[in-house]
């Protein structure tokens, strides 16, 4: 079967009129899908509610167990890839380079993956898990920022990772298409190409739209807490929607310009932006303390990782504390592992197989939670300074957890504003990278992968979006976003199944791949050597 000609006709099949290159099943069928859930959502709030808060307690309290194995899979599968002879495997290609230098790399796959949860859980988290199941603690003051670690460390970047490799190598290295389609290759065969493929595509848009609308609208809920517990803003829907506008705008002009320049500077800006804050709230608050912290909470961390990370839960007490906890966070980032996992591995061509297995656990764990516990520390030595006033303002408002503690950090009112600032300008950042980003994955998924894809087409992605999170927001109120996460969460079943697949196909492809890979890299050296020892005698 040739490869090439059925990604051609694949391509044909697309809509290529008045600027844009859209499978029409996969575009029109999520774009239905999207507007019949919205107007269900909108016009029926407690009903919507009502419906997916049963599924989702019902998913909790029945699969809770397939998301402690798909993640832990994931951890098994990368670290024996990225050890064994297959992590010598490029994206790409023997002899193809990276396309962007290590700190751009980490720089975007940090901004689209995580961070935002370090500055909005970061002082929270903490506080929240002094009390844990019996099961999950041991005699160590540290258990809180242990769990905090579990739910944002090596367990979450797997899920991203393996998805990034599987599709960087079956579209690299296969020369199959840019979409979820292609990670099932190995068992569906040509008919990835035909209407198994556009079914894959349309469920990994949807969760890849209704993550993105999600994060936009309580994004923007955040982001006016904070700038009206600062600056005195109001706390209002139509501020709200003004913020959507703002990121939409600003996503739209980075998402056209690309990923090498608009997408890229900007995440390169949020890590410097991000580094200065963490490194003054380190300086000017309990510094000792902090860094104490993290070493010994890094040490319970991985002594207790096999205990913690495969506990499941069986009593009611302890079903409810892991459902609203460690299996949201499972659910939430399988679920966006189309998203991260595709924007991931569109800017991994040229790297191996290690460096994203073993790079992309290792990197991304200790910033993420070093960051965390810079707020988080300082979070729990001011609120027993202060007498619990930290953790009476998240039991308010968690958005304004962080602003709360800039207030008892420095005395300096100047520090405070300047701090807050810094803030709310990162979090912008980071809606926005994650904006444009994921416009990047939805258009390239609804073009059936196609690696150029028209920037009108890019453009109507980021506004649909924006005009989600607006619609939903502003009818349906945050009950209805809260009910689309609930969504998005009951996806990463689905997709905790898929992830098991890939895991399976990317084992099989790469054992029956190796040895054609390494076979031609050694005709490639030979080939090179021969030149240079004619070469040299020419000379």
């Amino acid at each position: 079967m040739n490869l090439k000609k059925e990604k051609e006709k694949l391509y044909s099949r697309n809509f290529t009129k008045y600027g844009f290159d859209m499978n029409v099943f996969v575009s029109v069928v999520t774009a239905l899908l999207v507007f019949a859930f919205s107007v269900f959502t909108i016009l029926k709030p407690n009903v919507s509610a009502e419906f997916f808060g049963n599924a989702n307690i019902a998913i909790n309290k029945n699969f809770n167990w397939l998301y402690i194995l798909t993640a832990n899979a994931s951890i098994a599968f990368l670290l024996f890839i990225g050890f064994s002879k297959f992590g010598n495997i490029r994206l790409g290609g023997y002899t193809e380079k990276p396309e962007f230098n290590d700190i751009s790399w980490f720089a975007m796959m940090f901004s689209a993956g995580i961070g935002i949860g370090i500055f909005f859980y970061g002082v929270a988290e903490p506080i929240y898990h002094l009390n844990t199941p019996t099961a999950l603690q041991s005699s160590s003051a540290f258990d809180n920022f242990k769990i905090m670690y579990l739910h944002y460390g090596v367990h979450a970047w797997a899920i991203y990772i393996v998805f990034a490799i599987g599709l960087g190598y079956f579209s690299y290295n296969k020369g199959l298409p840019f979409a979820i389609r292609s990670l099932f290759y190995p068992l569906l065969k040509e008919k990835i190409y035909g209407m198994w493929g556009n079914i894959i595509d349309t469920v990994a848009t949807l969760a890849v739209l209704f993550g993105l609308a999600v994060s936009l609208g309580l994004g923007a809920s955040q982001i006016n807490a904070g700038l009206n517990y600062v600056f005195g803003v109001p706390d209002t829907s139509n501020v709200k929607v003004l913020i959507i506008i703002f990121i939409t705008i600003i996503a739209t002009f980075s998402v056209v310009s690309g990923v090498s320049k608009g997408i890229k500077w900007l995440s390169e800006a949020n890590l410097v932006i991000t580094g200065l804050l963490l490194l003054g709230v380190t300086l000017i608050g309990p510094t000792v303390y902090i860094f104490s912290t993290y070493i010994s909470s890094m040490g319970i961390y991985f002594r207790d990782i096999f205990s913690s990370g495969l506990f499941i839960a069986l009593t009611p007490e302890d079903v409810s504390w892991q459902g609203a906890w460690t299996i949201f966070y499972l659910a939430w980032w399988i679920s966006w592992a189309p998203f991260v996992g595709t924007f991931i591995a569109r800017i991994s061509k040229g790297r191996t197989i290690r460096q994203l297995a073993i790079g992309g656990l290792a990197i991304p764990t200790v910033v993420v939670t070093l960051s965390m516990t810079i707020l988080g520390a300082s979070g729990i030595y001011l609120n027993d300074l202060h007498n619990g006033a930290i953790a009476k303002a998240i039991e308010n408002d968690i958005a304004i957890s962080l602003f709360e503690m800039f207030k008892y950090l420095t005395d300096s009112g100047f520090l405070q504003m300047l701090l807050s600032i810094v803030a709310v300008i990162a979090v912008m950042i980071f809606f926005v990278t994650s904006s444009d980003s994921g416009s990047l994955v939805v258009s390239s998924l609804t073009s059936s992968g196609h690696s150029s894809v028209p920037k009108k087409q890019r453009v109507f992605w980021a506004f649909l979006e924006g005009t989600i999170a607006i619609s939903v927001l502003l009818i349906g109120g945050e009950a209805a976003l809260n009910t689309l996460q609930s969504a998005v969460i009951i996806l990463g079943l689905p997709f905790s199944i898929i992830l098991l697949i890939i895991i399976f196909s990317l084992a099989k492809e790469l054992q029956s791949s190796y040895k054609k890979y390494s076979h031609n890299k050694n005709i490639t050296l030979k080939r090179q050597l021969n030149k240079i020892e004619k070469d040299a005698k020419f000379e």
